[in-house]
């Protein structure tokens, strides 16, 4: 079928097809790479997904479909705009998603906290002792442990800055490897049991996921990891401290 045979509504749905299409290599890329598990909801990026998608796929053959017509004269400048226009859009949205995604989950003291990309100044990256904490990844968080500083001075400067909502797990300089404090956080974690006395609404989704995957409680032992909008169960392998399932709980309000 020539491209002059073609109604508004077929040119709509090719379109709607493409853009579909660029939609889910989309998704993929944030929720199976950059936001494992429900740290994307956690996070607060629902909103700016529905966004996405919206222009992405709704959008741009909404458009299509009201301008196009086979065979008026300028028709593929008109289409060439809405998919420039779209595409920009698209980048944007993807720009921003990138600069909000996770870079590290880092071990604090008694609980993880979850440190996005633009929460990073990169002369604190490259301040950083160790070379895997002086870039962020691009394929999921990397796991880090924050020690605090035994200066006093820096310490109260910590003190001082934890007032505007930047803390120790914002400074690389401070990171550690995980596999280094293991036994520390082990010895902060939980088991499920415990977790129920301490929060029942977290502890509710661990137990729904043990009762769902078969998971026996005394193989898991829980930490929290706070985000933006959420408390997240981390469940962890109660030997070596490595994550095995991270579990949405308890909102912030």
């Amino acid at each position: 079928m020539g491209a002059r045979a073609f109604t508004r509504w077929q040119a709509s749905g090719l379109h709607l097809l493409i853009s579909a299409s660029i939609a889910a290599v989309s998704l993929t890329l944030i929720l199976g790479l950059w936001f494992p598990g429900p740290l994307f909801e956690a996070a607060g990026g629902l909103g700016l997904l529905y966004l996405l998608v919206g222009v992405d796929v709704v959008l741009g053959p909404l458009l299509t479909l009201i301008v196009f017509k086979s065979g008026k004269p300028g028709m593929k400048f008109d289409l060439a705009v809405i998919g420039t226009l779209q595409l920009a859009a698209l980048a944007y949205g993807l720009s921003v998603v990138a600069l909000a995604r996770p870079a590290f989950v880092v071990f604090v003291l008694d609980r993880f906290e979850l440190v996005s990309v633009v929460e990073l100044a990169p002369e604190e990256l490259q301040a950083a002792r160790y070379e895997e904490f002086r870039s962020v990844p691009w394929t999921g968080p990397r796991l880090a442990a924050a020690d605090l500083p035994e200066d006093p001075v820096e310490r109260q400067r910590l003190i001082r800055l934890a007032a505007s909502g930047i803390d120790v797990q914002n400074f690389p300089r401070y990171y550690v490897p995980y596999a280094d404090r293991a036994k520390q956080v082990l010895a902060r974690a939980v088991t499920p049991a415990r977790l129920r006395e301490t929060d029942p609404v977290t502890a509710k989704a661990v137990d729904d996921w043990l009762a769902a995957s078969g998971t026996k409680p005394d193989d898991v032992r829980a930490l929290l990891l706070r985000t933006r909008f959420a408390w997240v169960a981390v469940l962890l392998d109660p030997k070596t401290a490595q994550p095995v399932k991270y579990l949405l709980g308890e909102r912030i309000e």
